[in-house]
């Protein structure tokens, strides 16, 4: 019993310390996640950035647009941690349903004090939602490993990404287009999914789909503010 008490003790020192230790400023986080991006990604602060996640894969992809030029190139493919709800748009607060559709993050959408440790906030519902009468708020990509309708990346994979995005704001860049997919919307998978309850959705967002795998470049909308 004694060396169970003990055991249990020593378990509980680590947690302990963390809680009293004080938590970093909005500031200090942004700092350290930049220093800790540097390395990998210090030549690309302040290019124009574009991340597209496909919800099947549990994929976020970035982007990012060489300076003085039109052309786009995919550097990196993160592996979403968590991520609730099926294929399908969300529709109402609380379905647990992660969206999909094309959304902006601009720099007040940024939360450098987030409990997920960073975050940003992708915009639902946009213009198109709203006129179909959906809801919701406080859709994020965060860090962590878990979420609920929103999209958890861990905390190193985090760092990067609201780095990057960051940087591009300070650069200049007005907003940040998040393009989000149910799957790779090729000719066979939209076809597999013809009788799907969605599949009037889909149609809608597979121009998006097409214009990026053409053009290499995010989809210009007319649906977002």
């Amino acid at each position: 019993m004694r060396k169970l008490f003990l055991l249990t003790l020593l378990l509980s020192i680590p947690i302990v310390l963390m809680m009293l230790q004080p938590s970093k400023s909005p500031e200090e986080r942004i700092a350290t996640a930049r220093t800790h991006a540097e390395g990998e990604w210090s030549t690309h602060f302040g290019k124009a950035v574009f991340l597209r996640i496909i919800k099947e894969e549990k994929i976020l992809e970035l982007w990012l647009q060489e300076q003085d030029s039109r052309c786009w190139k995919c550097h990196k493919s993160y592996r979403i941690a968590a991520m609730s709800g099926t294929l399908g748009p969300k529709t109402a607060e609380g379905d647990k349903q992660a969206p999909e559709g094309f959304y902006r993050v601009y720099p007040h959408n940024m939360n450098p004090q987030s409990k997920f440790h960073l975050a940003f906030n992708i915009g639902y519902p946009n213009a198109y939602d709203r006129r179909l009468g959906r809801t919701g708020s406080f859709i994020m990509v965060h860090g962590g490993w878990r979420s609920v309708g929103c999209f958890a990346m861990t905390d190193p994979c985090i760092e990067e990404i609201y780095t990057l995005v960051n940087e591009a704001f300070k650069a200049g860049i007005p907003n940040i287009p998040v393009q989000i997919y149910p799957f790779r919307m090729n000719p066979e998978r939209m076809q597999e999914e013809a009788e799907s309850e969605h599949i009037k959705f889909w149609q809608h967002l597979l121009p998006g789909w097409q214009h990026t795998e053409s053009r290499h470049e995010p989809y210009p909308d007319a649906d977002t503010p």
